[in-house]
């Protein structure tokens, strides 16, 4: 682990990330058993309320809880810039968001406008102070690098994504259609290419070649690619929405550039990974490089769908959703809680040691094993979800059992090392530090 740079003694208390670390796996265990109650009816059609509801469960409760915790971890650590009172922070946006979504995919799925209602309310809520956290964060770090300017656009993208959210969920909480249909596309289209994607490439920046001891990103790339993809993303709202809705010839050309930007970073990432200085196993990488490849295929299909005009069925659609989100966003995240929490865990162990004692090793914490019987099973549970996109009735149950189960092993895993952590840290505490020094720990 590359301590270099990182400024460590400006982290939150550990409590702060693990309260969205540990809350995420059971938004995607819930996200299962509505799969699994639903079963083929759920992926009939990409906007009926369930399928709805089961998207935002894992968008909004794991997706963006992840992302949430990471940040407020990373701003300080890797920007040096301290969350402002860091507990209420991660308590209000925490509450808003997860019992927003909650709310809001229970009034989905069972036809509950006042649910809907509420959830709207509470999610408006919860990210409000999560984004107003973020950008005074961001205004006050001493350098305003690429990452840094890459997470000013994601964040950015999140606040618009909750915008356009908000009018399509006037449809479901207040029986009123959007004025423009074109919403129907840019809310999904900001959340996955800007808030999910920017994010990933601007934390991807420091963290694959720090933590993957990888070469550095090219400096083109790293410069240019987020006002890229702004860019082209603005311009396609506002050939969309000039539009009413319709895929007119330059709103092709934008969204075929967005997919061929984002292929290009997922083949860069691979072609660094090949070449890290590293050899030894990492399990980690193995999830991000079935992020990459599942972002790669993505791009294309979203690509090959908005360019050729072919009558292309809503399983396709469906298959490009599984791909981008539980594909590309699924396994890089669980990739990053993996390096994430054994580190933190590892370094607040390390602050309750005498001089001269060391705590736990990492692979201590959370043994390799653990990680890939987990990622196994997340293999598998991606694997039935594309075939449940395309052939439903045959396999959307199993795909919902592989995913109940994947949800599982990953807070079993989280919970190991949460109380790795605690058992570790009662015993130093514990311990008399004379007694330590004399000992060597």
């Amino acid at each position: 682990m590359i301590q270099a740079g990182l400024k460590l003694e400006q982290a939150p208390p550990i409590a702060v990330p693990f309260r969205f670390f540990l809350a995420a796996p059971l938004f995607l265990l819930l996200a299962a058993l509505l799969l699994l109650w639903s079963g083929p009816d759920a992926l009939a059609a990409r906007l009926s309320p369930v399928a709805i509801a089961i998207a935002h469960l894992f968008a909004l409760g794991f997706m963006a809880l992840v992302m949430m915790g990471a940040m407020m971890q990373m701003l300080p650590v890797l920007q040096g810039s301290p969350v402002p009172a860091p507990r209420f922070t991660a308590a209000a946006s925490l509450a808003g968001v997860g019992l927003g979504t909650l709310a809001l995919a229970a009034g989905l799925a069972f036809g509950g406008q006042a649910l809907v209602q509420a959830g709207v309310f509470a999610l408006a809520f919860g990210f409000l102070v999560f984004v107003a956290v973020v950008l005074v964060c961001l205004a006050r770090a001493p350098s305003q690098s690429h990452s840094v300017r890459a997470m000013w656009i994601a964040v950015t993208s999140l606040a618009v994504t909750v915008g356009f959210g908000a009018v399509l969920a006037s449809l479901f909480g207040w029986g009123v259609s959007p004025s423009n249909p074109s919403a129907h596309s840019l809310h999904p289209g900001w959340s996955l290419l800007g808030w999910t994607g920017l994010l990933v490439v601007g934390v991807a920046y420091e963290l694959v070649p720090m933590l993957q001891m990888t070469p550095a990103y090219p400096k083109p790339m790293v410069r240019y690619f987020g006002a890229a993809v702004f860019a082209l993303l603005v311009l396609w709202s506002a050939a969309l929405w000039a539009g009413n809705g319709r895929w007119g010839a330059f709103a092709v050309a934008c969204a075929v550039g967005l997919a061929a930007a984002y292929a290009l970073f997922a083949v860069a990432t691979l072609v660094l990974q090949r070449r890290r200085r590293r050899r030894l196993p990492d399990v980690t990488l193995e999830f991000w490089r079935v992020g990459m490849a599942s972002l790669i295929l993505a791009c294309i299909l979203w690509g090959a769908r908005v360019a050729l005009p072919v009558a292309w069925p809503e399983s396709v659609d469906i298959l490009i959703g599984v791909l981008a989100m539980f594909g590309f966003a699924g396994f890089v995240i669980s990739g990053m809680l993996y390096k994430i929490m054994p580190f933190l865990a590892w370094f607040h162990l390390q602050s309750l040691c005498g001089p001269g004692v060391l705590a736990p090793n990492m692979k201590k914490i959370l043994p390799d094993a653990s990680q890939r019987l987990q990622l196994r099973s997340q293999v598998l549970a991606l694997a039935l979800l594309c075939a449940a996109a395309l052939w439903p009735a045959l396999f959307v149950h199993a795909a919902a059992l592989a995913l109940g189960a994947t949800a599982v092993l990953l807070e079993a895993n989280m919970l190991t090392i949460v109380r790795a952590y605690r058992e570790n840290a009662k015993q130093m505490r514990a311990r008399p530090l004379d007694k330590s020094r004399e000992t060597g720990g």
